[in-house]
């Protein structure tokens, strides 16, 4: 197979904020790779997620942030030392060698007002990574919050936004005001209060989610009817052994109409040892490796990205029906679960097939966190990095791939 042509295009990052600490500086730049779709109309839409957020090592050693350093043990802690910037969509052009940015829209509710990326209220399943003030006081949860990770914009218009928090999906309109949000059955009251109408229309399965590993990776069919959307590891279920253990990852495809999952499906991920570029940064666990990205290049055909941090491939992936999953695996009392089964190697269900098409592997220049993902042609894909807001001083890239022949 002929390799594709890798280029990188010109960008420049937007400065936010400049904040003082201790020990330097925090520049918080522009983050708008999370997620990255092509509307039928040709516009290219990207979206941040919840804001900049500092793990608390981070934040105490690099910054100088003591005071946050008595959360050190507390798993998952984050310290948001900017909330007032919250989650927003960048519409983007390409113009030769280059991406601008044509225009930023904050995610509001209802009252205009601009959302927060604070965390909503835990259900009983489902666990929030405390946020944390850079004095090292807890931030009070958000009914309205939003990890905003994947996009979709349907040819209506609709921006349909994957959140990692519920998880959830959200419908959006054009001027980025929350038209629903599609929460788990059994967890209206975290959102109890949100500055826009919820309706719990999800399995109550989506709950079982990792911490921080919910909808990730979103794409719409070409008819508008059908969402897929990817976990972004295998679930914790019926606990965090299971989801560290299991070596695929649950795949749905939604009723844009309803909400109801009309397919579930299994990706099986690659070995941990087979991630060069990660590998030779340190050791990789199993639950190291996510689904960051999908994007549908016809029907029932995704490219699907799966990566460690550097090592990054995108693999496509056919939904065949003889590998859709009989409807009791979306009722979580089933036993043993899928990721029972996938941890202790006896899964018998059928899991979908992937080829790959691209592996940073081989592509050492490529950026490392690469979260979004479009098609801009048959032939090309564009990837972007997750640059965190550019806390760690990470800037945004473009990757423009070419492959000889359309995908």
């Amino acid at each position: 197979m002929t390799e594709p042509t890798v280029t990188r295009l010109r960008f420049s990052d937007e400065l936010l904020a400049e904040l003082p600490c201790p020990r330097r500086r925090l520049r918080i730049v522009r983050g708008l790779g999370s997620g990255l779709t092509r509307a039928p109309d040709g516009t290219l839409w990207a979206v941040g997620d919840r804001g900049p957020n500092l793990k608390v090592e981070l934040a105490v050693e690099t910054y100088g942030l003591t005071e946050v350093a008595l959360h050190g043990a507390t798993k998952g802690a984050k310290v948001m030392p900017a909330p007032e910037i919250g989650p927003a969509l960048a519409e983007l052009r390409v113009t030769g060698d280059t991406v601008e940015v044509v225009r930023t829209l904050p995610l509001t509710g209802a009252d205009g007002r601009p959302l927060t990326g604070l965390p909503t209220p835990g259900s009983v399943n489902s666990r929030m990574e405390p946020a944390i003030r850079p004095d090292g006081m807890p931030c009070a949860p958000d009914p309205g919050g939003v990890d905003s990770e994947g996009i979709a914009v349907g040819a209506d218009g609709t921006i349909w936004i994957g959140d990692e928090y519920g998880p959830s999906l959200l419908q959006v309109e054009p001027s980025g005001e929350v038209r629903m949000r599609w929460v788990p059955g059994g967890t209206e009251h975290t959102v109890a209060g949100a500055p826009y109408p919820c309706a719990a229309v999800l399995p109550e399965l989506a709950t079982r989610r990792h911490v921080n590993r919910g909808f990730e990776a979103i794409a719409l069919s070409d008819d508008g009817r059908h969402l897929h959307l990817a976990f972004q590891s295998p679930l914790a279920h019926p606990d965090v052994a299971a989801h560290e253990a299991a070596r695929h990852v649950r795949l749905w495809t939604l009723d844009t109409a309803t909400g109801a999952v009309l397919a579930q499906y299994l990706v099986p991920l690659d070995e941990p040892a087979s991630f060069r570029r990660d590998l030779a940064e340190g050791p990789l666990a199993r639950s190291d490796i996510k689904v960051s990205e999908l994007t549908c290049v016809g029907p029932d055909r995704l490219i699907l990205l799966e990566r460690g941090s550097a090592t990054t491939r995108l693999y496509l992936v056919e939904l065949d029906p003889a590998c859709a999953l009989p409807p009791e695996q979306l009722d979580s009392a089933t036993r043993p679960s899928i990721e029972q089964l996938s941890a202790s190697g006896q899964l018998k269900l059928p899991v979908l097939h992937k080829r790959l098409l691209f592996n940073t592997d081989d592509h050492p220049e490529v950026s490392r966190d690469l979260e979004g993902m479009a098609l801009l042609d048959e032939r090309t894909l564009l990837l972007v990095n997750d640059n965190d807001f550019g806390i760690e001083d990470a800037e945004t890239a473009f990757w423009q791939i070419r492959f000889a022949e359309p995908i």
